[in-house]
Formats: structure tokens, C-alpha cells, sequence
């Protein structure tokens, strides 16, 4: 995977205060700070022509809502070219997946419409052949959200953002399975209901093939319990190599 030397982001939205949010804490923020990954916000109501800054109105064929305007948002993006890979955040997108951030960090810039009211018109999307991007089944009051989840996804697979690149092998969804349990010091604990609870014996054993196989053997039983369509996946991928 080749990753480029500079990751610029252009975010498209009605709240640029809401950034760099959480986006601005921790490694993320390290990483704006230090140059990594680079920022710009984009408000939408600058390009509005009235005096009232409008950027929706009703829909065609009646309904409940608001549609933002594709003049506008055109105004807008013809002002910040180039705009790179363009996205568009939306329920009825398709989901967002680690593989899918991965690719997404191979551009050099990404830029982010976040909706608002009912959504965009759907001409300005089709004119700019936006990507459409869900990050889960459900409704948000807007896109700004969930760009800043899709944002933390791609800058902490950036280089020297997180210290030990291993991290990233062994992650969730890395290889098609859930993550393993971890457990830390101490080696026994008492939790609230009274139970003594131990690190399981393997861990403690100093066997390094040992603890490869229990965690593999630990990614699966979490995988089949708990997202049991991933886990029809995995055993999909892994007949057809072998």
C-alpha cells in the first residue's frame, strides 16, 4: 500500500466550528500539529447570493424537510478545486469498512460534503460523480459526524501516527475476523460480584506460537458469536485459498 506524503482534507459544511473536534485530541491532533494530515473547512453559507445566506429550499413533489441547494454547494466546490476524491456522507450510502480506509488513505486529498435537512439535490451528486458513504444504519442530524469518524479512521493508518505499526495486523476486521480479548495486570482480580478472575494460563506462558494460536483460535469464537455474517466470510475466503 503506498501511501502519499501529505493527506489533505477539505470538509464541506454549514458548522465549520465543529472541527477539528475530537479529530483535534490525541494522536489525531498530534498528527494535525505535527503536519501529518492537513485540514481545511469550508462554510457553505459564503457562497449563499441573499441576504438571508440561504442554502436550502423545499423539495420538488412536497414532503417534510429542506434540500440543500446545488447551485450553491457548485459555487462552492468550483471555488476550492481541486477537490480530489469527493464524498458524501449518507445513510444511503455504502458502509464504510476497513478495506474501504485503507483505500481512502491512498489519496493525496479527500473532500467531504456533510449534508444537511433532508440532504443534497441530487443533480449536484450526480454532476460531480460524489462517493457515497454510510458509517452505520442509522440517522444523524448531519454528515459532520460521521466525517469526523471516517476521518479518525484513515489518519491513525497513517504513517507515525500510531508508534507500532503491529497494532494495525491484529486490529478488528484487519483479516476478516473480530479482535481477540486482552488482558493486562493484575494477573488475578476480584470484580464487583465477589468473583476471582484469572489471565488465561497461555498468555502467562512465554509460548509465542501458543499465544498466536489462542488468539486465533480467540478472533474466531468472537467472530462466529458476535457477527456471525463476517464469520460466514472469513470461512468463505479461507475455503477458496486453501
Amino acid at each position: 500500500m503506498t501511501i502519499p506524503s501529505k493527506f489533505h482534507i477539505k470538509i464541506l459544511t454549514l458548522f465549520p466550528e465543529m472541527f477539528p473536534g475530537m479529530l483535534g485530541m490525541s494522536l489525531a491532533g498530534k498528527a494535525l500539529e505535527k503536519g501529518l494530515w492537513s485540514l481545511e473547512t469550508v462554510q457553505l453559507r459564503d457562497y449563499a447570493e441573499d441576504n438571508h445566506k440561504t442554502v436550502d429550499d423545499t423539495p420538488f413533489g412536497g414532503g417534510a424537510g429542506m434540500v440543500m441547494k446545488p447551485d450553491l454547494l457548485d459555487k462552492a466546490l468550483r471555488a476550492h478545486q481541486p477537490i480530489g476524491r469527493f464524498i458524501y456522507m449518507t445513510p444511503r450510502g455504502k458502509p464504510l469498512t476497513q478495506a474501504l480506509v485503507r483505500e481512502l488513505i491512498q489519496e493525496p486529498q479527500l473532500t467531504i460534503l456533510c449534508g444537511r435537512y433532508e440532504g443534497v439535490d441530487q443533480r449536484l451528486l450526480d454532476a460531480y460523480q460524489a462517493e457515497e458513504i454510510c458509517i452505520g444504519d442509522y440517522v444523524l442530524s448531519g454528515g459532520e459526524p460521521a466525517a469526523m469518524i471516517l476521518l479518525d479512521a484513515c489518519v491513525r493508518l497513517l504513517p507515525d501516527v500510531l508508534g507500532n505499526m503491529e497494532t494495525h495486523n491484529e486490529e478488528s476486521f484487519e483479516n476478516g475476523l473480530l479482535e481477540y480479548p486482552h488482558y493486562t495486570r493484575p494477573a488475578l482480580w476480584t470484580g464487583p460480584d465477589g468473583v476471582e478472575r484469572a489471565v488465561p494460563e497461555v498468555l502467562t506462558s512465554g509460548h509465542h506460537g501458543k499465544v498466536a494460536a489462542w488468539r486465533q483460535a480467540e478472533s474466531e469464537v468472537v467472530t462466529k458469536a458476535k457477527r456471525p455474517d463476517l464469520w460466514e466470510q472469513y470461512r468463505a475466503k479461507t475455503k477458496k485459498s486453501k
